[in-house]
């Protein structure tokens, strides 16, 4: 459900086609605030439910602003994630191997993906994250578990008001938009959590292997909606609809939203 990525390096990801302001005709680059590519809402906007729908439906992918949530929520858990990834290896492996959740490291998933990363595969449930972090601190569990939970508790909710917009600007029947927004707000509900590291690069690497390292690799996600968080180094990079790739611009205020394979 999100993700916060770490250290994350330009020249870890794989290179793509750029795309040229000239690229974008005139009314889209209106539409874009800052940045011509990556459609900027201020959900504070009266107009957010219909740009939100745009949104989605051009691109499958936004940035929020005038979330609501506040930057020690999130600072509190970039602390906590950096604290996890420092760990010595046996300790993070503490977490269990990653089936579906628990500590990875470079295998991701169950199809033999590669990449340049670590992370930490969570369950949004309250008792399983109290079960985790009891693995992982058993001196100390609180900290780590009040830091999550916290932080879990604020995305749902921004998530579950993000869906209302949208089925609101899509004119959806209120029964029907509860039972979308039932998906994520149910606590036995399958959304996850995921905290993604990609350590340094080393420098013999490319020299050795001749090719670029990829931390995550190109992929969709099959729930409704992601919620993702980056911290100020950038190496995210999304697919516009002819194919050509663009990099998309870290901001640790903001959050980035993705349509998923499901509400798609």
């Amino acid at each position: 459900m999100v993700v916060l990525p770490q250290l994350v390096l330009d020249q870890f990801i794989k290179t793509c086609k750029p795309i040229n302001d000239s690229d974008v005709n005139h009314s889209k680059a209106n539409f874009f605030s800052a940045t011509p590519i990556i459609p900027t809402i201020d959900l504070n906007n009266p107009d957010a439910n219909s740009l939100l729908v745009k949104a989605c439906k051009e691109f499958g992918f936004f940035k929020v602003v005038n979330h609501g949530i506040s930057m020690q929520i999130m600072s509190q858990l970039e602390d906590e994630a950096r604290k996890f990834f420092s760990l010595p290896q046996l300790q993070k492996e503490s977490a269990g191997i990653p089936n579906p959740f628990g500590y990875g490291n470079k295998k991701i998933g169950q199809n033999g993906d590669v990449g340049w990363i670590e992370y930490l595969l969570l369950s949004t449930s309250s008792d399983y994250i109290s079960q985790i972090s009891l693995s992982i601190f058993p001196d100390n569990p609180d900290i780590f578990r009040h830091a999550i939970v916290n932080y879990i508790s604020k995305m749902k909710k921004m998530a579950v008001h993000v869906l209302e917009m949208i089925a609101e600007g899509l004119n959806i029947k209120e029964d029907d938009k509860n039972e979308l927004t039932k998906l994520i707000e149910d606590e036995k509900s399958d959304s996850y959590f995921r905290l993604n590291h990609y350590p340094p690069k080393p420098e013999s690497f490319e020299a050795l292997n001749g090719r670029n390292l990829v931390g995550f690799g190109e992929h969709t996600d099959p729930q409704i909606i992601s919620v993702l968080r980056s911290n100020k180094i950038g190496g995210l990079q999304i697919s516009l609809k002819d194919g050509s790739w663009v990099s998309v611009p870290p901001d640790d205020n903001s959050f980035f939203i993705l349509v998923g394979d499901s509400l798609q």
